[in-house]
């Protein structure tokens, strides 16, 4: 094998730029990393950049060869690109999440040798494209302000969307090197049965070039199958006695098992992890349920859906990516859905979730337009989805394959699909159709969901507003401006999509906008917002809610602290309808680029204070405040398998930080439940108190519910000390106050990642906080801020 990534040319065709390439990566990465070009992110740059995406641009490179007949392989070919070997067409591609492997033998010579690869531009294609449809396919414009993506199998949100900078990024995202030609396993299908401490595991192998007959072995935990092969195709079957099992994180160990295959000298290994995981979804009294077992056991899903982890796939490190995942577990989570407007992943990333025990929602990649449905783009989609299973079919981590997201509402978001609804309903079922029946090909016993939203299979209506049935997103909250009681007011069973704003981190504003653009009326803040109205809203909110912040720092502090309180509201408020709904999937996990948006992280992985709030929301067992009518009931949560053994207090605190106790309940919280514990009325808590609740033994922590808009209560100064020490590479704070301090969050002038954060302080309580820099050795100096602080007077400032 010889690999031809490293460093090519990238050249535009009117040949005013010519810079390093770095392969795998993107051209307008390389632009920026030779200087050609100024930083995407920064100010407003992505407008004066889009002229790269009008042209087309050809990367080029020379390489010395022995000779050997080999084939060409490329992964992540991204996307319209014409691949010349000496001069010479052997490859045409249009898709970029297929890998493409093409004879390369006759173009191939020994020694010196010339490699091209014209991108062409996406924008001119699609436009093409659009032009040759028998009719015409409308794309969401509000959230792709370039047109025509949908004609291109290429990442949706790089054409922009309602959190992604608009560029059209191109360039290659895998690997491309020259394989030698000779008998080779492509693919290995495994599918699993279990049963009375047993497990058999099925593979079907794949392969080239070999003859009928050739024998082929098997090998997983210590077991051994061999069967021959036929027509390229080899079936056989391992019986694994009391397996070692997989299970999601919180459950249970992740155990992985090599599983290898050899055929002659050809050999492939995949790491499998032995698991029974089904979706569950049968009619009952409410409608249709939604969730998810593993080897028999029902999961509730606690999680957040996944984009790619950066606007330009050049930018994307394992590293960094391995961070955002590892925070998604370390917020107690146990899936994250891959958004069908993104990307398949890369083997790696699945790998990870797979060792982190990260359960993986796939979508497959259409998201929020139309397409067509003619038959050279159903034959490209039957091709894609087969390709993509067979690479992806064997990870653990995958519990379910998606049709879509959100086309099936889409059909209702268009002059012409409204008033020609059938015509372009059956083009989506041919679509959908074709995506099913290619997944079934190669995994016929695949979770399948046809799309997302959805009440079930043929059912095309309206799943926003529908909560008895299936998966639901619901968006009332932000895109109604309805108030955070709303979520409420509905049971779905298993919200996949929910979410409300807020602005990044100040050190992530830093990084896009100077001080004179810190006002959320600026220009260079307004491009940073992508969704319409977004800043209005954030604003709006805060007035409902909120005495208005002293500064735009505070702003940006109380936007956060909100968009925790929208989404805790949400998660604890389904949690508690256990097991009516079995899962929460907040929008969204991590951004794509410095913005304002829905996500938990920042753009490079920092925790916004919404992410603090999940640690706490999505604890395995917990206790949660739910309005039921005139009183408030506090609800054990038990996500584990065994009882759970809780004390409760609940307290009523005013704003001097004076409590009296309300009432205490000892209880045994049963497994996979959500349990009432203590029942207050709401007329026993004095309109300048809040409710506070602890909780110890089996799980112990402590939380807040205030009854009335936090604008309400005349907050007194906080008061509040903060006490710093190093301890080896990190620092540990201790944080002491006067009068209650709700949402205490402390700030450091470095990156780094703090061990809880947006606390609530109450006098003569301490809380200890940690901080780790990012940079060993690094002495950070820490800001303090709180309700008080952020909307009545200047932040306290810290060592």
């Amino acid at each position: 094998m010889q690999d031809l990534g490293g460093i090519w040319t990238l050249a535009d065709r009117q040949g005013e730029y010519q810079v390093a390439f770095p392969i795998p990566g993107d051209g307008i990465t390389a632009l920026h990393g030779a200087g050609a070009i100024p930083d995407p992110y920064w100010g407003r740059n992505e407008y004066d950049l889009r002229w790269i995406c009008d042209r087309d641009w050809i990367a080029t490179r020379r390489f010395t060869h022995d000779g050997t007949p080999s084939d060409l392989v490329i992964e992540g070919l991204d996307t319209v690109a014409e691949v010349r070997l000496n001069g010479a067409l052997i490859l045409s591609a249009a898709n970029a999440f297929r890998r493409w492997r093409v004879e390369a033998s006759a173009h191939l010579r020994q020694g010196e040798n010339a490699l091209s690869i014209t991108f062409r531009s996406a924008i001119a294609e699609g436009a093409a494209r659009q032009a040759a449809l028998p009719f015409f396919v409308p794309w969401h414009a509000g959230n792709c302000p370039l047109p025509n993506g949908n004609m291109l199998r290429k990442p949706q949100c790089d054409f922009g969307w309602d959190w992604n900078i608009a560029l059209a990024p191109f360039g290659i995202w895998g690997g491309i090197r020259l394989e030698p030609q000779a008998s080779r396993i492509d693919d290995l299908i495994v599918t699993q049965t279990h049963r009375d401490n047993a497990a058999e595991v099925a593979v079907e192998i794949h392969a080239t070039a070999a003859p009928d007959g050739t024998e082929v072995t098997a090998t997983l935990c210590g077991i051994t199958a061999t069967a021959p092969l036929h027509h390229g195709t080899a079936r056989l079957t391992l019986s694994i006695e009391n397996p070692v099992l997989w299970w999601p994180a919180g459950w249970g160990e992740q155990a992985l098992h090599d599983l290898t295959v050899t055929m002659g000298t050809a050999s492939a290994t995949r790491r499998i992890g032995l698991r029974d995981l089904a979706l569950v979804s049968e009619p009952d009294a409410a409608g249709r349920s939604f969730g998810f077992r593993v080897n028999g056991q029902p999961i509730f899903a606690r999680g957040a859906n996944w984009i790619p982890a950066d606007a330009l796939h050049g930018r994307i490190t394992r590293d960094a990516t391995r961070d955002l995942l590892q925070s998604a577990i370390d917020a107690n989570m146990n899936m994250i859905r891959i958004w069908g407007g993104g990307r398949y992943e890369p083997n790696w990333f699945y790998d990870l979730c797979d060792e982190m025990g990260l359960m993986v929602w796939q979508d497959f990649m259409f998201a929020c337009n139309l397409y067509p449905s003619t038959p050279d783009f159903l034959q490209e989609i039957a091709a894609e989805v087969r390709d993509v299973v067979a690479r992806l079919n064997h990870h653990a981590c995958i519990a379910l394959w998606c049709g879509d997201n959100e086309l099936i509402g889409a059909l209702g978001w268009f002059d012409v699909s409204r008033q020609d609804r059938d015509r372009y309903l059956v083009s989506y079922d041919r679509l959908n159709r074709t995506v099913e029946t290619a997944l079934h090909a190669v995994l016929p016993g695949a979770n399948w969901w046809p799309s997302s939203p959805s009440p079930g299979a043929l059912a095309f209506g309206d799943a926003w507003h529908d909560d008895s049935s299936g998966d639901m997103h619901f968006w009332s909250v932000w895109h109604e401006g309805r108030d955070f009681d709303h979520y409420r007011d509905i049971r779905p069973r298993f919200c996949s999509e929910f979410g409300f704003q807020s602005y990044p981190s100040m050190d992530v504003i830093r990084r896009f906008a100077a001080p004179q653009d810190f006002n959320i009326a600026a220009p260079v803040m307004e491009s940073h917002q992508k969704n319409a109205g977004g800043n209005a809203r954030i604003a709006e909110t805060m007035f409902r809610y909120f005495r208005f912040p002293v500064d735009f720092p505070n702003f940006v502090y109380l936007s956060q602290v909100q968009q925790g309180l929208a989404i805790k509201t949400a998660v604890t408020q389904w949690r508690s309808l256990k097991p009516h709904c079995m899962g929460t999937l907040y929008w969204q996990l991590n951004d794509t680029w410095p913005v304002c948006s829905w996500s938990s992280l920042d753009h490079g992985g920092g925790w916004k204070l919404l992410h603090h709030m999940a640690r706490r929301f999505y604890e395995a067992v917990t206790v949660v405040c739910v309005p039921d009518g005139a009183d408030f009931v506090l609800k054990a949560i038990n996500d584990h398998r065994a009882p759970a053994d809780l004390r409760i207090e609940a307290w009523a605190v005013a704003m001097n930080g004076t409590s009296r106790r309300l009432a205490t309940a000892d209880l045994t919280a049963a497994p996979d439940r959500a349990v009432p514990a203590i029942r207050l009325p709401a007329a026993d808590i004095a309109p300048d108190e809040i409710l506070s609740f602890i909780w110890d033994g089996a799980a112990t922590g402590h939380d807040i519910h205030a009854p009335l808009p936090w604008k309400a209560y005349d907050l007194l100064p906080s008061g509040t000390e903060m006490s710093v020490t190093q301890d080896g590479d990190r620092w540990r704070i201790t944080l002491t106050s006067r009068s209650l301090a709700p949402f205490t969050a402390v700030e450091a002038d470095i990156p780094g990642r703090f061990s809880n954060n947006a606390v609530t302080l109450i006098p003569c309580i301490p809380v200890t906080l940690i901080f780790t820099p990012q940079e060993a050795g690094a002495t950070p100096r820490f800001t303090l801020r709180d309700l008080h602080s952020a909307t009545y007077g200047p932040p306290n400032q810290g060592a």
